[in-house]
């Protein structure tokens, strides 16, 4: 049986949690996370199955890499002997070096959004540290180019060079919580919809992001935001079993909702509840309101969309965001119809931050079958199919494009769908 997978799958959950215990006992991210790369392709060559204690293995070989590139260094002769005796501690560590060392990736999570730096930078260098996403992952999730997202984590690691490990005395409302809340939004929607690859979702990324989510919330248990984002990360990542069939998306209409994670829709539900009634409303006890209504709904047919649309109008005041454009686009479709849809998708189109990207396309297929266009509905799911980067994507975006092509060619009227492929993570 072929071990490698489950190696793969445990060394991206290991990742954010090695780094973040070098930080503190190194500092220096940029050398740290080189170490961290080192071991990793040390496992990748030696590993022939998990290990018994994974993280201490890969923290043991981290540590003695980051020594060697200190003993190069002679200017730094008393760092290196500190760091070798805690090397010496590591290779006998005890029962708490193999723990599951959330304070330490909190702790990370904090550093790499310092208010030294911009938010832009913050996101970037926590989505690439913490996150463990690639530079050009990093940039899609973002709405940016891989050189403009690796220029901007190579100034922000050089920026923190001397900043001292640890997790800040009060991590309250402000701009740095502000950040730490949109990046671990942002890890968990590209473990909900993977930005490359051949799978739609990555579970690994998205259930750490729900750790840390949980753990911030322990933090700041009275932070309606917070509680907020942990419940509209439960209610989304409740639906992960039912979102693929047979390497194939399944959009949310035709989900198997009795696969849906009951217990955390209702642990979801019980969070927005206490969220919505501490106010004022922010935007992500409302993002997760939405997430409720879909979550709560019988089935397709006996979604609200009249609250959903109303909450999106609410959620409209927090700033103009093309993403939760796109999805209002489907609650306007649905309840006001199709036309009036596609006008809100038209003034879309003019955004650069979205422009070519395939979710566009493909909320404007589901729009265009609303109304009886079959054919302009195949064209552009079939767009969509091209530009999408998730494989199970590609394939139901295609299949649709061609359902509809049919459906054009015998005249007849279009199933009726009430979700789309593109819009993430209230229809998905």
């Amino acid at each position: 049986m072929d071990a490698r997978p489950a190696i793969e799958t445990e060394l991206r959950a290991q990742v954010p949690r090695v780094l973040a215990t070098l930080m503190r006992r190194h500092g220096q991210l940029d050398r740290c996370e080189d170490a961290v790369q080192e071991a990793l392709l040390a496992a990748y060559r030696t590993w022939r199955h998990v290990p018994e204690r994974p993280f201490g293995w890969l923290l043991t070989v981290a540590e003695r890499r980051l020594i060697d590139e200190q003993r190069r260094d002679a200017a730094r002769a008393r760092r290196e002997e500190r760091a070798a005796r805690e090397a010496r501690v590591t290779a006998v560590a005890g029962p708490g070096d193999d723990g599951p060392g959330g304070d330490d990736t909190l702790s990370l999570l904090a550093l790499c959004c310092h208010p030294d730096l911009a938010p832009p930078a913050q996101i970037a260098l926590t989505l690439r540290a913490v996150g463990g996403l690639t530079t050009a992952q990093v940039a899609r999730a973002l709405l940016s180019s891989e050189r403009t997202i690796a220029q901007r984590i190579v100034r922000a690691k050089a920026r923190l060079r001397g900043v001292p490990f640890g997790m800040p005395a009060a991590l309250g409302r402000g701009p740095r919580l502000d950040a730490v809340l949109q990046v671990l939004y942002l890890i968990f929607t590209e473990g909900h919809v993977a930005s490359v690859g051949p799978e739609l979702q990555r579970d690994d990324l998205a259930a750490e992001a729900v750790l840390l989510a949980r753990t911030l919330h322990a933090a700041l248990p009275d932070d309606a935001d917070v509680e907020g984002l942990l419940a509209l990360m439960l209610l989304t990542h409740a639906r992960r079993a039912a979102r693929v069939s047979d390497g194939e998306l399944v959009p949310l209409a035709q989900q198997d909702r009795s696969r849906w994670d009951r217990a955390m829709i209702a642990e979801g539900v019980a969070l927005v509840e206490r969220a919505l009634a501490r106010g004022p409303l922010g935007p992500y006890p409302l993002q997760a309101a939405i997430a409720a209504v879909h979550a709560e709904a019988p089935d397709g047919e006996a979604t609200d969309w009249r609250q959903i649309l109303a909450l999106f109008d609410l959620l409209r005041q927090f700033g103009e965001n093309p993403v939760v454009e796109l999805n209002r686009a489907v609650a306007v479709g649905e309840m006001k119809g199709g036309r009036r849809g596609l006008a809100v998708l038209d003034r879309l189109e003019r955004d650069p931050r979205v422009r070519g990207d395939h979710r566009l396309d493909a909320v404007r297929g589901h729009l265009l079958a609303l109304v009886g266009d079959d054919a302009a509905a195949a064209q552009a799911y079939a767009r969509a199919a091209r530009r999408a980067p998730a494989l199970p994507e590609r394939r139901y975006l295609a299949r649709r494009a061609g359902e509809l092509d049919q459906e054009s060619a015998n005249g007849s009227a279009p199933p009726r769908s009430s979700s789309t492929s593109g819009s993430r993570p209230a229809t998905r």
